[in-house]
């Protein structure tokens, strides 16, 4: 359960449905200074502040256009006479103060985006690439792409998995626009919404678009080409581990070797052949 109101504090908001924290400043705590997971999660705490306390401000300014405003929903314009029109100052401040507060969002996303790509991914076996690239993927999905961190270090395996178990929905913010996943439970989980965005433009995944992408979100499900992908990647890595195994006993120092010259029948000798 979220701690924080979306329409009170929507950075506070957007940091725990991403990482769990009731406070931001938690996901610097547990780091050295110089550490950048404590770098970037300042920067993600120091942007939720200002998102919040933008957002604060907005909030204030359109209260008070309100109260300006209410004469005249009564009809009242007796009161409305004057040459800068009815909402005067207000105006103006509420279009800068949406406008920055809009600016601190976008920065808050990406430094939230960046502190994904820092976390570990411990439960996630790293997975040779060698099965993805075989399936002749667009030149699009060719390696050079600038997110290839989303599918880096086994996070593609892990979200073909993920959405074969079932369950798995994406969602975007109707306010804010943000993207986030949740399984059968209604639960985060620790695959990244960047991972399945990636997955979704290479043909990897689909969504179910006869639900709404809100409420209740939309249904993943695995392609042809998606399933292929997952079935090549278990059963090909395991060969790939298993050669790469004996491989590296057979070249080890100590390590019989096997003469790949035909043994002699029992009881005959081989005479060495005379140089002519």
């Amino acid at each position: 359960m979220n701690p924080h109101d979306m329409a009170k504090r929507p950075g506070a908001h957007l940091v725990a449905e991403e990482f769990g924290a009731e406070d931001p400043w938690a996901l610097s705590n547990d780091h050295p200074p110089r550490d950048p997971l404590y770098l970037v999660g300042r920067t993600v705490a120091e942007a939720a502040r200002d998102v919040d306390e933008l957002h604060g401000e907005l909030t204030r300014a359109a209260q008070s256009a309100i109260e300006l405003l209410e004469p005249v929903g009564r009809g009242d314009h007796a009161s409305m006479r004057g040459w800068h029109g009815v909402l005067r100052t207000p105006g103006p401040q509420i279009e800068l103060l949406a406008a920055r507060r809009g600016a601190a969002y976008e920065q808050l996303t990406r430094a939230v985006s960046t502190y994904h790509r820092l976390l570990p991914e411990s439960d996630a076996e790293p997975a040779s690439k060698a099965p993805f690239q075989s399936l002749g993927l667009a030149p699009e999905q060719a390696p050079g792409r600038d997110d290839e961190w989303a599918i880096a270090d086994g996070r593609q395996l892990a979200a073909l998995e993920a959405v074969a178990a079932g369950g798995l929905r994406f969602h975007q913010s109707a306010v804010y626009g943000h993207t986030w996943l949740s399984d059968g439970d209604g639960n985060r989980p620790k695959v990244l919404a960047e991972t399945a965005e990636r997955l979704l433009a290479d043909g990897l995944l689909e969504k179910d678009t006869s639900t709404s992408l809100y409420r209740p979100g939309q249904l993943l499900s695995l392609t042809p080409q998606g399933e292929e992908a997952l079935q090549v990647s278990r059963t090909t890595t395991p060969r790939v581990s298993a050669a790469l195994s004996r491989s590296s006993l057979a070249s080890a120092p100590g390590s019989a070797v096997t003469d790949p010259t035909p043994a002699s029948p029992a009881g005959t000798t081989t005479k060495p052949s005379r140089s002519r």
